[in-house]
């Protein structure tokens, strides 16, 4: 028979354990920002405000990026066109706005509805036709790469108007503007998958959708919504992309989805481990692009980014599968 003392010991270490899991990511973070902090050869720029700034409007875009992929993983499946998707969008953004002159709110109304009209697309080739997400968010995104490239010519559009460059560039209270909508977009997507039956019926249908199925919720319907709002949220990245870069480049998907992809791994590891999770998905994004901007300033050569951007990913999906396998097994 266990003693009392016994299971008080195995029920400290499983508190530790748990507490070390979720908030693993975040102290790793810290550490991460106190070593380039004190660096030599980083520690002059590393820990300014003028870097911090530059770092966070940059990764603006692959915040909502991450955060459009993670809605579809959540229901257990991959949409590989979110980044494909945004550069439509800032596409579509930019050439409203440069070919046809049409006013700035038409031409984001424009951007972001191109976005939900590929999500749907996904969502009625995945959802209600019934193919394989992997393989066709992947053609769908390898056609928008082509679409592009004959829209443009394979030539960045400039000429959008400059209250949308000043948006995209400006500061207010010191943080870069284009953050305050990824702000408001990931209030809005915790709440929802955290305190609405919405967001609880979303994790259903990923944990177990057979299970999903005989309680009365409908995932093919569910599945399909969480790929239109990864559309409407890649066509908002489009929009901030374009105030960012003052136009539109044909050549930035691969460059948004590999770190967002990342990024989404990286936060099912943290603060609800195992799961795909809003806040997790912006630290693993914060954790990426610190990283990624102490080894460029201690001077390390620009492949690095793309080496630790695949590390980073390869790691996290071990991480988070064996986690996600550790939480299935405590809950048979």
């Amino acid at each position: 028979m266990t003693s009392p003392q016994t299971r008080t010991i195995r029920v400290t270490r499983s508190s530790f354990s748990s507490v070390g899991e979720q908030y693993g990511l975040p102290v790793l973070l810290v550490v991460i920002i106190l070593f380039f902090s004190l660096l030599p050869a980083s520690s002059s720029t590393f820990f300014s405000s003028a870097n911090l700034s530059v770092v966070l409007a940059n990764q603006s875009v692959v915040m909502l990026c991450a955060l459009a992929v993670m809605i579809p993983l959540i229901t257990g499946n991959f949409d590989f066109s979110v980044g494909a998707n945004a550069v439509v969008a800032t596409m579509v953004c930019a050439g409203a706005q440069a070919h046809l002159q049409l006013p700035v709110p038409v031409a984001i109304l424009m951007a972001v509805s191109a976005g939900a009209l590929i999500g749907l697309l996904n969502g009625w080739l995945v959802a209600i036709v019934g193919l394989d997400a992997f393989i066709t968010t992947l053609g769908v995104a390898t056609a928008l790469a082509g679409l592009v490239q004959w829209y443009s010519g394979g030539l960045a559009i400039y000429g959008i108007d400059p209250s949308m460059i000043a948006f995209g560039s400006q500061t207010l209270l010191g943080l870069p503007m284009v953050l305050y909508v990824v702000i408001v977009v990931f209030v809005v997507i915790w709440y929802v998958l955290t305190w609405t039956p919405f967001g609880r019926r979303l994790y259903a249908v990923g944990s177990n959708r057979r299970a999903a199925d005989l309680v009365g919720i409908d995932a093919s319907r569910l599945t399909f919504v969480g790929f239109v709002l990864a559309g409407a949220l890649a066509g908002i990245a489009g929009v901030l992309l374009s105030a960012r870069t003052g136009g539109a480049n044909p050549s930035a998907g691969t460059e948004l989805l590999f770190p967002a992809l990342a990024a989404v791994f990286l936060g099912a590891t943290a603060i609800r481990p195992g799961r795909f999770n809003a806040v997790g998905t912006i630290i693993g994004v914060l954790f990426v692009a610190v990283s990624v901007s102490g080894l460029t300033l201690a001077g390390a050569q620009s492949w690095v980014d793309s080496v630790f951007n695949g590390v980073a990913l390869v790691i996290a999906v071990f991480v988070s599968t064996a986690l996600r396998r550790r939480r299935e097994g405590r809950g048979r």
